[in-house]
């Protein structure tokens, strides 16, 4: 196992098959990080969403996607370049993986890609408990889905965070109000069908419990280009708190519950998830202009 990769498992302590798991995923993020560091990625593009909160930020849960935004609009932006990039830093750390991109069915802003590898050649790769290793197929994968939005909303903000593992290098994130109007809007608009998100009502208490004031004009500027909110009425925070109660009204909660549990060690924490207590805290929201 490469010393880099030995000093970023560490801190991870993991103990459980979903442990080595959701290790392994991250490390393969933050090499895949690097990867599009060095092509020179985050010159046109920053990062968001929930691995972006979790890597740069502190969210204590696990995150499975990797999700950018491009700076400005470019309708003929191309993944295929840092696909390449990302599939060198994986080898240079001792990781065998494949990264291609996703052909679309239908046209959209969204380009995405993915990161597949073999779970268990990765989990000797790191030298996992043999316990650990014997119990997953061989045929199961990790993946991990990326995107890139090629056709940003507006009126957003950017800041530079740095990485020390497995390198120190920097990446472009978008601030912390910019990442909650981001998930407000994922919160209000994800077709979820009958699978609720509970990875979006734990982040919605982790950004409250933060103190973090969400941006109402880059959560506009996303509902707007999700025809969710016209453009010539008004959206201040009264109006968001309705939304988010109706959205509470509609959701079951007990499968919110199931959906978040394999990306958290402590349970308890969900224990009380009701409608009951997300209105309460509902209050609590901070908002800027």
């Amino acid at each position: 196992m490469h010393d880099s990769v030995k000093q970023m498992l560490k801190k991870y302590q993991c103990r459980s098959q979903q442990d080595y798991v959701n290790a392994i995923k991250e490390i393969f993020q933050e090499i895949a990080l690097l990867g599009l560091w060095r092509a020179k990625f985050f010159e046109k593009a920053a990062f968001y969403g929930g691995s972006a909160l979790r890597i740069l930020y502190g969210l204590d849960r696990f995150s499975e996607d990797l999700d950018f935004s491009l700076l400005e609009k470019d309708i003929n932006f191309c993944l295929d370049p840092y696909n390449k990039a990302i599939t060198r830093e994986l080898s240079a750390f001792g990781f065998e993986a494949i990264v291609q991109t996703k052909i679309k069915q239908l046209e959209t802003n969204i380009e995405s890609a993915f990161i597949k590898a073999s779970s268990k050649k990765q989990l000797i790769t790191i030298e996992a408990p043999n316990d650990i290793v014997k119990n997953i197929h061989r045929m199961q994968n990790i993946k991990i889905k990326m995107e890139v939005d090629t056709s940003p909303p507006g009126l957003f903000n950017i800041e530079t965070k740095f990485l020390l593992q497995p390198i120190p290098f920097s990446i472009k994130s978008f601030t912390k109000p910019d990442l909650f109007a981001g998930k407000l809007h994922a919160l209000l608009c994800r077709p979820w069908g009958s699978r609720v998100k509970g990875r979006d009502w734990y982040d919605l208490v982790w950004y409250i419990s933060q103190n973090i004031s969400v941006n109402l004009l880059h959560l506009k500027e996303r509902l707007i280009q999700s025809k969710a909110w016209k453009k010539s009425d008004k959206f201040n925070k009264d109006i968001l708190i309705d939304l988010l109660m109706k959205k509470i009204q509609e959701t079951d909660f007990e499968k919110a519950k199931d959906d978040i549990l394999p990306f958290i060690k402590n349970t308890s924490s969900i224990v009380i998830w009701s409608a009951e207590f997300f209105n309460a805290i509902l209050e609590k929201i901070q908002a800027i202009n």
